[in-house]
């Protein structure tokens, strides 16, 4: 069991808070959601729409995959790799669209259907955590890689920027007992949506067109970074600071306050070095396998984050998913052979997804036992008489 007793007697008295100032949230999105939520029956249960959106990203990563494994088909100097065929990019648009709006409407669901429960937010935003990383993948394959594309070091630099904002985000709401919603997640879904609208209308080539001797492509890593390394990084810390300031927060020690970056730290660490120093180049050789074990342990301290803070529990110190990648770390760089390292590498990966899964699996399962309620429908279940 993952929750402990003490951790699901936490859930009992979690009360949901937000704020979200955003023009485009407020102003098209949510409109839209209340609009398009009607076409579900109330029978459908709100996870049953988070977890399908999940699954429409999990079906455009797949065939993304397939068709550019390595982030090379984008690249124009790379002919050994196929450009992505202009049907894949409409799949892309469909399920971006609307993996992002059932992502807004499964809320407003539990709403009109009464359902609503703290699992509904765990489940929503656990899955949120691992989506983050697709996210990442879809706009590795509009750019590519290469002499006319990226770096697989801009890849990871972009994967951990996205991933530690999303963490920055729960972090700030377990010291602030608030979750401040950023204005960026809405316009980045609907910009990526665009985005891939225009890799079917024109190919990727537009994205290397020079303006003013600038690729557009730089323009928007820029933009990218900029958004949240200036913008978004910055405003969770004023917000925890301020929670100090005005005594609003949870008013932990230092210490206790940056426990659950703890476990980030060192996997950056861990993971960086081992890019550092790998013997046979493994970031550019396996990019994908290993940006996503980077993405899928993130995810893992980024749930169990969430756990703690709607339990008013202690967080970890250390994510248990840590002594897996230290010992593929060890053995890669011990030995220094590339042949070992890869499969280090893919036995890592592969390890770290099921733990995942389970994890995730298990914690639900739990939190559905203890609020009596079933997963993916609207019927409740009853609960056990203590005798």
């Amino acid at each position: 069991m993952y929750i402990t007793d003490d951790e699901l007697a936490g859930f009992d008295s979690y009360k949901y808070s937000s704020i979200d100032t955003s023009p485009l949230s407020n102003y098209v999105m949510h409109p839209f959601w209340n609009q398009f939520v009607k076409i579900f029956p109330k029978w459908v249960a709100p996870n049953l729409m988070t977890f399908s959106g999940f699954l429409l990203l999990v079906l455009q990563t797949a065939v993304l995959t397939f068709y550019d494994p390595y982030w090379y088909a984008s690249a124009s100097e790379f002919t050994e790799y196929p450009p992505i065929p202009a049907w894949v990019w409409w799949l892309c648009v469909f399920t971006q669209f609307f993996s992002h709006t059932l992502d807004g409407c499964d809320g407003k669901q539990a709403r009109r259907t009464g359902s609503s429960s703290p699992m509904g937010e765990l489940f929503d935003h656990g899955i949120d955590s691992w989506c983050v990383s697709m996210f990442a993948f879809g706009i590795y394959s509009i750019f590519g890689r290469g002499e006319c594309g990226a770096s697989a070091w801009q890849f990871y630099a972009v994967l951990w920027m996205l991933m530690t904002c999303f963490l920055l985000c729960h972090w700030e709401k377990y010291n602030t007992g608030i979750l401040y919603l950023p204005w960026s997640y809405d316009f980045s879904q609907v910009v990526m949506a665009l985005a891939y609208a225009m890799c079917a209308f024109f190919g990727t080539e537009i994205w290397r067109a020079d303006i003013y001797g600038i690729k557009i492509r730089e323009y928007i890593l820029v933009i990218l970074y900029a958004s949240g390394i200036l913008f978004s990084m910055p405003v969770c810390f004023y917000n925890v600071y301020r929670s100090y300031v005005d005594k609003t927060g949870k008013m932990r020690s230092m210490y206790e306050a940056f426990i659950p970056l703890f476990s980030s730290v060192i996997v950056f660490v861990l993971f960086t070095t081992w890019c550092f120093f790998s013997p046979g180049n493994i970031l550019h050789q396996s990019p994908r396998w290993m940006l996503t074990a980077v993405g899928v342990i993130l995810s893992n301290i980024v749930c169990r984050l969430i756990v703690s803070q709607m339990s008013n529990s202690r967080c970890q110190v250390f994510n248990f998913l840590i002594m897996p990648l230290l010992c593929a770390v060890s053995v890669s760089l011990f030995f220094g052979d590339a042949t070992i390292e890869s499969w280090c590498l893919k036995i890592l990966t592969v390890s770290l997804v099921l733990l995942h899964i389970h994890y995730g699996v298990v914690v639900v399962d739990q939190l559905a036992e203890h609020l009596g309620i079933r997963v993916f429908s609207i019927t409740k279940k009853l609960k056990k008489h203590k005798e």
